[in-house]
C-alpha cells in the first residue's frame, strides 16, 4: 500500500535555518559567472553570448500551459533521456526544490517531482504550497539519469524515512548514476543512508559538523564522482548549473546561466536608488504577490521565501478561478487564496512576478488593475520584476520612474535604466528578474528593517552579501 510505503510521522512545524556567514567563492578565468572553489571538479563555464530561443515543452507528467519564457535544449533526442527526480516532502526547502526543477526542465531534462507524502500537496519550509506531479511509488521501477535531494528541515528527515526513496537513490549510486543533495539532505538524508563513503561532500553549514571530517569540504558546490553536494538556497542555482553540465555538457550549462542572469558580482551593480524615501513602517509589513498560470516559479518562489524568513506577512493570490496555478516551467503552486478575497486588505507593498504568459494574465485581471491603482493613489509600495514591469506602465503607474526589466520587456519601458540588478525610485522597485530575484527580495528587506536584517537573512541563505 502507498500509505505504508513510507514512515510518515505527524510534523512538526518547518525549520528556518540560520548560520554563519558563507565561505568566499572563486571567480574562474574568463568567465561570467562566480563558482565556488572545488577539491574534486570547478564548473568551467566561460563566457557566451545567448540568443534566446522558444520554450520546448516539457515531458515530465504535468500539464502544460503556454509559455514565452526562454529554454534552452540539446536536442529532442537527448532531452528525452535525461531523466531527473525531484523528491518532496513536508517541510522541503521551496526555494532549493523549485530552482532546481525549473533550471533542470529548462535545460530540457524530462523532471518528475514527486512526493514522499501520502499526498501530493505539500507544504514546503517557508509555508509555500506545492503540488508534485506524483507519489514515490510510482517511481520505484524507474530508472532515473539523476536523483536530485532538496533540503530544508524536517523535509530531509521525511526524505531520509521513506524507504522507496532509499532503494531508488542507493540504486543509483550503485549504477554509478548521477545523484545529489543540497542543505541538509547531505548530513540528514544522504549520510545515514551510507551514501557518502569515500566522497568529498559539502553541506548546510549549521549540519557540517556532521559529516566525516576526513571527507568533510567547505565549498559551495561539490562533486565527486556520482555525487554532487551544496550548501544551501543561495547557492540552489550553482547546484542546478553542475548537474546541468553533467547532463548536457558544458555549452549547455552556459547557455542556461547567460539566461538566467548568473553574473559574476562584479559585472553588474546589485542594485541602483532614485529618490531615496523611507518604507519602514510601524507594524509588520504586508506584502501581496498576485499569481498566475504562467508566472514564473523561481520569482513568485524566491520572494515569498526570502520576505518570509525575513518575518514579512506574505500573501499569494491567485488571479485565475482557482488557487492552484501552472507556473511558466511547470511546477505547481496553491496560492493562499484568490485575488478577489485578497483584495479587502491593505497592503505595504505589491510585487508582479514575471513570466510572459503570466504577466499577460495579471494585466487583464481587473480586480488587480484596481488593487493597483489604489496602492499607487495611496502612495504605497509597487514592485515588479522580469517582464511584469509592464504591467505597471501599461496602467499608467511608472510615470517618470527609472525602472529595469527582463531585456525582453525592457524596451517597451519609457524610463530605463540599463546595468543594475535592481532598481529602486521612490516608491517602486523592479528588477531584471529570475536570479536577480534573490538580490531583489532582500534589498526589500533592508528597506523595511535595515542592511543588518537583510544581510542576516543573506547569511540563511547562503548567499554572498555585501557587510554594507
Amino acid at each position: 500500500m502507498e500509505s505504508l510505503s513510507c514512515l510518515v510521522l505527524k510534523p512538526s512545524p518547518p525549520t528556518r535555518l540560520f548560520f554563519p556567514p558563507r565561505i568566499p567563492q572563486m571567480a574562474l578565468p574568463g568567465s561570467t559567472f562566480v563558482f565556488p572553489f572545488s577539491m574534486d571538479y570547478q564548473l568551467p563555464i566561460t563566457t557566451a553570448k545567448l540568443a534566446l530561443k522558444p520554450i520546448r515543452a516539457s515531458t515530465s507528467a504535468v500539464p502544460t500551459t503556454p509559455s514565452t519564457t526562454s529554454t534552452v535544449t540539446s536536442s529532442p533526442t537527448a532531452a528525452s533521456t535525461k531523466k531527473v527526480l525531484v523528491p518532496i516532502g513536508f517541510g522541503t526547502e521551496e526555494m532549493e526544490a523549485v530552482i532546481l526543477v525549473d533550471v533542470l526542465r529548462r535545460a530540457g531534462a524530462e523532471v518528475t517531482v514527486a512526493s514522499v507524502e501520502p499526498q501530493l500537496d505539500v507544504q514546503a519550509s517557508g509555508g509555500t504550497k506545492l503540488v508534485a506531479d506524483t507519489r514515490i511509488s510510482t517511481c520505484s521501477d524507474r530508472v532515473f539519469d539523476l536523483v536530485a535531494l532538496p533540503g530544508g528541515m524536517p523535509g530531509s528527515a521525511q526524505l531520509r524515512d521513506c524507504e522507496i526513496l532509499k532503494k531508488i537513490t542507493s540504486k543509483q549510486a550503485e549504477e554509478k548514476r548521477l545523484y545529489g543533495g543540497i542543505s541538509t539532505a547531505p548530513a540528514v538524508t544522504l549520510l545515514p543512508w551510507g551514501l557518502l563513503k569515500r566522497k568529498r561532500t559539502t553541506c548546510h553549514p549549521a549540519f557540517f559538523d556532521r559529516l566525516p571530517t576526513f571527507w568533510a569540504v567547505k565549498s559551495n558546490i561539490q562533486v565527486s564522482g556520482e555525487l554532487t553536494t551544496s550548501q544551501g538556497p543561495g547557492t540552489s542555482f550553482l547546484f542546478a548549473l553542475a548537474l546541468v553540465e553533467q547532463l548536457f555538457g558544458e555549452s549547455v550549462a552556459r547557455e542556461i546561466g547567460e539566461l538566467l542572469f548568473m553574473h559574476s558580482a562584479d559585472d553588474k551593480p546589485r542594485k541602483e536608488e532614485f529618490n531615496k524615501v523611507d518604507w519602514a513602517v510601524s507594524h509588520t509589513p504586508r506584502v501581496l504577490v498576485p499569481v498566475a498560470n504562467g508566472s514564473e516559479e523561481i520569482e513568485i518562489v524566491t520572494i515569498v521565501d526570502i520576505l518570509r524568513r525575513a518575518k514579512v506577512d506574505v500573501v499569494v493570490a491567485s488571479v485565475e478561478k482557482s488557487v492552484k496555478i501552472l507556473a511558466s516551467q511547470g511546477v505547481k503552486i496553491i496560492a493562499d487564496k484568490l485575488i478577489g478575497d485578497a483584495a479587502g486588505s491593505i497592503y505595504d507593498l505589491i510585487i508582479l512576478p514575471g513570466g510572459v504568459a503570466g504577466t499577460e494574465r495579471l494585466q487583464k485581471s481587473r480586480i488587480l488593475k484596481k488593487l493597483l491603482k489604489e496602492q499607487d493613489a495611496a502612495g504605497r509600495i509597487l514592485g515588479a520584476v522580469c517582464s511584469s514591469p509592464t504591467v505597471l506602465h501599461k496602467h499608467g503607474l511608472l510615470k517618470e520612474n527609472k525602472v529595469t526589466a527582463h531585456p525582453s520587456a525592457i524596451t517597451e519601458l519609457s524610463n530605463p535604466v540599463d546595468g543594475p540588478k535592481v532598481v529602486i525610485d521612490g516608491k517602486l522597485i523592479t528588477s531584471m528578474g529570475l536570479a536577480t530575484v534573490s538580490d531583489f527580495a532582500l534589498a526589500i528587506v533592508s528597506k523595511f528593517f535595515g542592511h543588518a536584517r537583510a544581510r542576516s537573512v543573506a547569511e540563511g541563505l547562503v548567499f554572498e552579501y555585501p557587510r554594507s
